[in-house]
C-alpha cells in the first residue's frame, strides 16, 4: 500500500475536528434545552359533594412547622396509594359549595427516573438583608408586557401566575390554611395589571394602541432580553439610585379584577393527610370566569436547577411593602430536593404564589422559551432535621412530573392532553 496523499490526511483531520466540535456543541446545547418528560396520567375516579366550608381561616404572613429537605429524608417514600390520596383534591365553587374528587395515577413506572437530589450547601436567613436586590417594575412598558404580564394579584393578599387563558397557579396556603378556607375565598378575585385607558375625544389613541399590540411578541422578547441580561450589571454599577428611578410612576397601570369560578387544592396540603410532606403540595389552581386578554406561561419540568448554567430562577409578585407595584427578582438556587427549592431571593409577604420560571431553548429550535418550574411558597420556618428546631428559609415548590400531570389535568380536564411535559 502506497503513502496516503497529504490532501486526504488533511480532509480526515478536518472532518474529525468538525465532528468533535459538533458533539461538544450538542452537549452544551443539552444544558440549555428543555428536557422532554413522559409524565404519568392523573384520572378522576369519583366526585362527591361535601359540606359548605366555614371560610373562617386567616392569612398567615409566614408558615411554620414545614418539614424541610433534611427532615423529609427521614420519611419513608410514599406508596402509589399515598400519592393518589395526596393528589386527590377539593374543588370550591363561587357559590360556596365544594366537592371532593379522588384520582388514580397511571404510568408512574414509565416515567423517566426522577433523580434523588441531595442537600449540598448550607443556607442562611432569608428576608431582605443588606442591599435590597428587588426591582420594582412600575413602567407600563414592562409591567403589562410578557413575561411580567403573566403575574397576577390574588384578593387574599398573594400573587399568582397565568398558566392558561383562564387558569392561575398560586400557593395553596393563599387559599387554605390546612384546616379551612381563608376568609374571602368564597368571593375570590384575581387582579391583572392593565394599561389605563387614555382615549381622547373621538376615540383618539385607540388605533395607536392597537397597532402597538399587533407588533406581536418580538419587540416584547427583545425588550425582556435586554432587561434580563442587563439587570445584574445595572444593580452592581448603579445600586439603589437606579432602582428608585425605576419606581417612578410613568404611566402606572392599574388592576382589573376578575371573579374566580372555581378553586382546586390538592389533599396533600391538608393537615394530617400528607403529614411532613404538606409543604410539597403548597399549590392551587384558580379558574377565572372570564379569560383576560393576556399571554400566559407554560409549565415546565426540570430535574435539577442547580445543574443549569448559573442555576438561576426568576419570579415576579406583588410584595406587601410596595403596594400596587409589580416586584421582580432573580437569584441562584442554593439547595434542592425532589419537591422543594431553597434560595436567597429577597421577598416580602404578598409575593407568595408567584410563578418561579427559567429560560431554556425549545428542543430542536434556537428559540428560547420561559416556563414555570415552581411556585414560590414564601418565607417559612422549617423543621430542618426533624427534631423540632426551626430555621427560616425561602422555599419554593417545584413542578415534578406528577404535579405537572395534575395541574395539566385541572387546566384541560382531559389527562390525554398531559402525557408529555
Amino acid at each position: 500500500m502506497g503513502p496516503i496523499p497529504l490532501s486526504v490526511l488533511l480532509l480526515v483531520t478536518v472532518l474529525t475536528v468538525v465532528v468533535a466540535v459538533a458533539a461538544e456543541e450538542n452537549t452544551i446545547d443539552d444544558k440549555y434545552t428543555w428536557p422532554q418528560w413522559k409524565v404519568p396520567l392523573v384520572r378522576k375516579r369519583r366526585t362527591v359533594p361535601l359540606s359548605i366550608p366555614n371560610f373562617s381561616a386567616h392569612p398567615q404572613p409566614e408558615l411554620s412547622g414545614t418539614c424541610g429537605i433534611e427532615c423529609q429524608r427521614r420519611l419513608p417514600s410514599p406508596s402509589l396509594n399515598d400519592l393518589e390520596q395526596f393528589l386527590s383534591y377539593e374543588t370550591v365553587y363561587e357559590n360556596g359549595t365544594r366537592t371532593y374528587t379522588s384520582v388514580s395515577v397511571h404510568g408512574l413506572n414509565e416515567v423517566t427516573a426522577w433523580p434523588r437530589n441531595r442537600s449540598t450547601s448550607s443556607r442562611r436567613k432569608r428576608e431582605v438583608y443588606g442591599t435590597d436586590t428587588r426591582f420594582t417594575i412600575a413602567d407600563k412598558q414592562y409591567s403589562t408586557k410578557y413575561p411580567f404580564s403573566t403575574s397576577v394579584k390574588i384578593s387574599t393578599g398573594c400573587s399568582g401566575v397565568l398558566v392558561s387563558p383562564k387558569h392561575v397557579l398560586t400557593a395553596a396556603h393563599c387559599i387554605h390554611d390546612g384546616k379551612d378556607y381563608l376568609e374571602g375565598v368564597q368571593k375570590l378575585r384575581v387582579g391583572i395589571l392593565k394599561e389605563k385607558s387614555r382615549r381622547g375625544k373621538g376615540g383618539k389613541g385607540r388605533g395607536k394602541e392597537k397597532g402597538k399590540r399587533r407588533k406581536g411578541n418580538k419587540d416584547k422578547e427583545e425588550a425582556m432580553e435586554k432587561e434580563e441580561k442587563g439587570e445584574k450589571g445595572e444593580r452592581k454599577g448603579r445600586g439603589k439610585g437606579k432602582r428608585s428611578r425605576r419606581s417612578v410612576d410613568s404611566g402606572k397601570p392599574s388592576f382589573r379584577w376578575t371573579r374566580v369560578k372555581q378553586t382546586q387544592v390538592p389533599k396533600g396540603w391538608f393537615k394530617g393527610v400528607s403529614k411532613g410532606l404538606a409543604a410539597d403540595y403548597d399549590y392551587a389552581v384558580l379558574e377565572l370566569k372570564r379569560a383576560p386578554k393576556v399571554n400566559y406561561m407554560d409549565l415546565g419540568v426540570i430535574p435539577s436547577v442547580k445543574k443549569l448554567p448559573a442555576g438561576r430562577i426568576h419570579f415576579s409578585g406583588f410584595d406587601d411593602d410596595r403596594p400596587g407595584n409589580l416586584v421582580y427578582r432573580f437569584c441562584s438556587v442554593s439547595d434542592e430536593s425532589n419537591d422543594l427549592l431553597y434560595q436567597y431571593c429577597d421577598a416580602k409577604p404578598g409575593s407568595s404564589g408567584s410563578g418561579v420560571y427559567i429560560r431554556l431553548k425549545e428542543p430542536g429550535k434556537k428559540k428560547w422559551k420561559r416556563k414555570i418550574i415552581g411556585v414560590f411558597s414564601g418565607h417559612q420556618w422549617v423543621d430542618v432535621n426533624g427534631d423540632g428546631t426551626q430555621q427560616d428559609y425561602n422555599v419554593a415548590v417545584r413542578i415534578t412530573p406528577l404535579k405537572y400531570a395534575q395541574i395539566c389535568y385541572w387546566v384541560h380536564g382531559d389527562s390525554s392532553e398531559c402525557q408529555v411535559a
